[in-house]
């Protein structure tokens, strides 16, 4: 009764906070997403260290705060020429993706080869699946928001011109902001209508080897949550989609976000701990709690980049 209680109290102290700061977006959203990032990287690592390896956290830290930053580009590219004047070379945002990417591998086994800690080739490739896993996964879920902010060649489907009011303006914006809003309260309707229907209807093991309570019947139960939030948030918030896409949103949510669940448990199964940290009292680490967004962001800003705004 105490954990719930402590449960509750956490929730109801961070839950409005996340949503206020996605609402919001711009920099406060890619800010709380870093510190996400930062507090999920080392808890990786800890998780790593545990199976031998000695990953380089500070790297992984770094090259993910750059990926984001990507995701940021073209904030950053009207921010900044604005703030110290024009002038300055500014790469494409797929050049920026490739000059990180190109410069992390090599800096990375460089580094690898004068650390001189044993098993070097378990270390890398620990360093480099915490900072995709993590960094780049992370990272979609600022570019979800960005897209509803920066990127004006995305409007033409929605208001057929390139010539946006300040209402249309602030229209995109508050659609960004319900985007990323309806994501998260979907990821926690499955979540919590999984566990409940599990427990109630609960027959059939969903994958014994990695999580020995989740049944079929709670999978089910919560795919089906994740569809009826995201044609509720369509219906009131979100009516720049059809319903055949808010639809295949909540599919990507019911599906990936529960297998999002199962990657972070074998990581947690592997390396023999329940949590992975105990930093937020009654809920464990801060990546048991957005281990289905890292699976979802990256297919629904892929969906959304490609598909709805094409």
């Amino acid at each position: 009764m105490n954990n719930t209680r402590t449960r509750v109290l956490v929730a109801v102290i961070a839950i409005p906070g996340i949503l206020a700061l996605a609402w919001v977006g711009g920099y406060a959203w890619a800010l709380f997403v870093a510190a996400v990032l930062v507090a999920s990287v080392l808890e990786f690592s800890g998780l790593a260290r545990v199976k031998g390896a000695s990953p380089q956290t500070g790297l992984m830290i770094v090259t993910g705060l750059l990926l984001l930053l990507v995701f940021l580009h073209e904030r950053l590219s009207r921010d900044i020429p604005a703030l110290v004047g024009g002038g300055i070379p500014w790469p494409l945002q797929w050049q920026a993706f490739i000059w990180v990417l190109l410069l992390f591998l090599p800096v990375l086994l460089l580094m690898e080869l004068f650390r001189g800690r044993p098993a070097p080739l378990l270390n890398a490739a620990t360093t480099v699946l915490g900072t995709l896993y993590l960094g780049l996964f992370l990272g979609t879920t600022v570019g979800i928001r960005e897209i509803f902010t920066v990127r004006e060649f995305h409007v033409g489907p929605i208001f057929g011109t390139a010539d946006l009011t300040a209402d249309q303006l602030a229209q995109l914006d508050a659609w960004g902001g319900f985007t990323v809003i309806a994501l998260l309260v979907t990821i926690w309707m499955c979540d919590t209508a999984a566990y409940f229907g599990g427990r109630a209807m609960g027959r059939h093991k969903l994958f014994p080897r990695v999580s020995p309570n989740k049944t079929w019947e709670g999978a089910l139960w919560g795919a089906a949550a994740a569809l009826g939030t995201m044609a509720a948030a369509r219906v009131l918030v979100l009516d720049y989609l059809s319903l055949s896409e808010a639809l295949v949103i909540g599919g990507i949510v019911g599906v990936l976000g529960q297998l999002g669940d199962l990657v972070e448990s074998l990581l947690k199964r592997d390396a023999g701990v329940k949590d992975s940290s105990q930093l937020l009292p009654g809920h464990g680490g801060v990546l048991d709690r957005f281990d289905s967004l890292l699976f979802v962001s990256p297919a629904a800003f892929l969906y959304l980049d490609f598909v709805v705004f094409a």
